[in-house]
């Protein structure tokens, strides 16, 4: 019984011992985790760049940032989805208006920047013009800023053209020979055309066609256009119909004059009568203007380069003394019409 009893005792003894050695084992144990996550901490700051003794714990604040800089990356995440959404979106429209998958990339590509919804709009309004997905990549490519026109601007710009008759297709070689005919100002393409119809006395028809085979006339000064139709006209005896027919406008005016009064002192060219009617044959237009140098100087002019540069370089002298001669002419207009000093103006 007495050994019972000392057994019992010894036994309430060793339980202090016991759970003070739990206590220590515990203590070490969180020990070695907390040394083993400031290792790993250090292991991972030491794999990104940066250095193994300037890794502290996570501060309390750092700790409070957390959920901030959390949710800042979820926003970007979510903005880069919903982006590549709408790039998808973007892609498969114009995959639908029959862009391939080149056209599409070129697209995409010109204009990093702009929005895919403002690129969708501004290629639709030109799809709905009558053009085709070949042209439209080759006018961004030649005039990037179409990209970034508003798009009411490019509607309003659309709707005039096509008043213009220039919808249906017809818009392709203005496009692409003028792309600025989307950004230029609406009152210059006015004034080029009120020349057309006022000065030069065009019919609509005729205006809306030499829109489209000559759109370099909108880049054209108003007064240069106009003389260039006078001197067609009352020089070289060439009608209406015949400047449409033959894109006439198209032409340098210092091309014309120099090839059409090359022939005119080779005796080869005659300005008609009012009736119409010349002493000799004249050679048809597209044989002076449409053709190179070498083919007008051996087939319509029947003459050598060395004498045609001779007579460019006088024609050129003569100009020069007939513009001389008229400003000579305007100066002394204006000092008869001033009135010397001293002397009363007539009532």
């Amino acid at each position: 019984m007495a050994a019972l009893g000392w057994q019992v005792s010894a036994w309430h003894r060793l339980i202090p011992l016991t759970w003070s050695l739990i206590a220590r084992q515990t203590a070490q144990l969180g020990e070695q985790k907390r040394t083993t996550a400031l290792l790993l901490r250090k292991l991972t700051t030491v794999s990104s760049g940066g250095d193994l003794g300037e890794s502290p714990f996570v501060e309390p604040q750092k700790c409070a940032q957390e959920p901030e800089h959390r949710t800042g990356l979820t926003q970007c995440l979510l903005e880069k989805q919903r982006t590549a959404v709408e790039r998808g979106k973007i892609v498969s429209s114009l995959l639908d208006m029959g862009f391939s998958d080149v056209h599409v990339n070129e697209l995409l590509s010109i204009q990093p920047g702009t929005h895919p919804q403002q690129l969708l709009d501004i290629i639709s309004e030109l799809i709905l013009l009558g053009l085709n997905p070949e042209p439209v990549c080759v006018a961004f490519k030649r005039s990037p800023q179409l990209l970034k026109l508003p798009i009411m601007q490019m509607k309003k710009r659309s709707s005039y053209l096509r008043k213009l008759g220039l919808g249906e297709g017809k818009l392709k070689r203005v496009l692409y020979c003028c792309p600025e005919v989307f950004t230029m100002r609406q009152r210059d393409i006015e004034i080029i055309v009120g020349v057309l119809k006022e000065k030069c006395l065009f019919t609509v028809k005729q205006v809306t066609e030499i829109l489209h085979r000559c759109p370099c006339v909108l880049r054209e000064d108003p007064g240069e256009l106009e003389y260039k139709f006078q001197y067609a006209y009352f020089r070289m005896g060439i009608n209406h119909v015949d400047v449409v027919k033959t894109d006439f406008l198209q032409y340098s005016m210092t091309k014309t004059k120099e090839r059409h009064v090359f022939l005119e002192r080779l005796g080869r060219y005659q300005t008609p009568d009012k009736k119409g009617q010349t002493l000799v044959p004249n050679p048809l237009l597209k044989d002076i203007l449409r053709v190179s140098e070498a083919e007008f100087l051996a087939k319509t002019a029947c003459s050598s380069a060395e004498e045609f540069e001779v007579f460019k370089k006088l024609l050129a002298r003569e100009e020069e003394e007939s513009e001389g001669r008229m400003a000579d002419d305007e100066s002394l207009e204006e000092e008869e019409e001033e009135p010397e000093e001293g002397e009363e103006r007539e009532p």
